[in-house]
């Protein structure tokens, strides 16, 4: 990267905050917890995995930096999800979690020397792993998360459509019934 394609990554890394809860406060409350397919995160879990995948990368950007030949272990997502029951634990403290290691970690990266962004280590499943390459893959990551979660809720609302129309017309019918007046049709 050259400074200027380092500067523009930074910049896109401090913005993931905002962009991540930009996308969730368009999601409604009964929306949080959908999920667009088995298997899949429903925006609550997301903002989950973004609190605990934020928190590693905030450690592996130090380890980076600070140890020598530093290895730095990689994880099962999907298993972090089940184990840590991320259905069931609070939004709020995960998207603060997410606000405070990003503002906790720009102002490292840009006072970082220029050595700084050569410096790497062994990742146990990427193999060699840079701080360069570090931000590469951060700088994008709460914008990936928060695109999926603008999917879940596009997703979602196609979902409802048609029972929502169908309830729509129900209502409109049984409205318009109740104008016309009493039934023409004869009592027994």
């Amino acid at each position: 990267m050259t400074p200027a394609e380092r500067r523009a990554a930074i910049a896109r890394y401090a913005a993931g905050p905002a962009r991540l809860r930009a996308a969730l406060r368009r999601v409604p409350r009964p929306a949080l917890h959908w999920r667009p397919a088995p298997g899949e995160w429903s925006a609550h879990e997301v903002v989950l995995h973004c609190a605990d995948s934020e928190s590693n990368a905030h450690l592996r950007l130090r380890y980076l930096l600070a140890e020598r030949d530093p290895l730095i272990v990689g994880y099962d997502q999907a298993e972090w999800a089940r184990a840590l029951n991320y259905a069931g634990r609070p939004l709020a403290p995960a998207l603060a979690t997410v606000i405070a290691v990003r503002a906790n970690t720009v102002p490292l990266l840009r006072t970082l020397p220029e050595e700084g962004w050569s410096r790497g280590g062994r990742h146990t499943e990427m193999g060699a792993y840079t701080v360069e390459g570090w931000l590469g893959l951060y700088a994008e990551h709460l914008e990936i998360h928060a695109r999926q979660i603008e999917a879940n809720l596009a997703a979602w609302r196609a979902q409802r459509g048609p029972a929502k129309a169908q309830r729509k017309a129900g209502r409109a019918r049984r409205k318009a019934g109740r104008a016309k007046g009493p039934s023409t049709r004869s009592r027994r």
